[in-house]
């Protein structure tokens, strides 16, 4: 069953954002991490000391694994971060700092 019909939801109508150069439809009110899980991204940060993959672990915050860079500003929390219709979404490595 479709989520939206699950949940009795009636969003507004899908934009594009891109990430990583790749346009990905979102609706109104998902988070970035919403949006990239639809779109079968479930990685996009790398850790800084071993490069390993990380997406949404906690969903609420608190742990940081979700780091993602959003209109040229790195360490955005895509977990509770809403994307917004042009929204430029980039996979983060590190810190996000330029001297990673």
């Amino acid at each position: 069953m479709n989520p939206l019909e699950l949940a009795d939801a009636r969003p507004g109508p899908a934009f594009t954002v891109t990430f990583d150069g790749r346009a990905v439809d979102a609706l109104p009110g998902q988070t970035v991490a919403a949006a990239l899980w639809t779109a079968g991204v479930t990685a996009w940060r790398s850790t800084r000391g071993s490069g390993r993959p990380r997406g949404v672990f906690c969903g609420i915050g608190v742990c940081f694994d979700c780091l993602v860079t959003v209109n040229g500003v790195p360490n955005q929390r895509a977990c509770l971060v809403p994307v917004r219709p042009g929204d430029v979404i980039r996979a983060q490595e590190g810190t996000g700092g330029t001297n990673d």
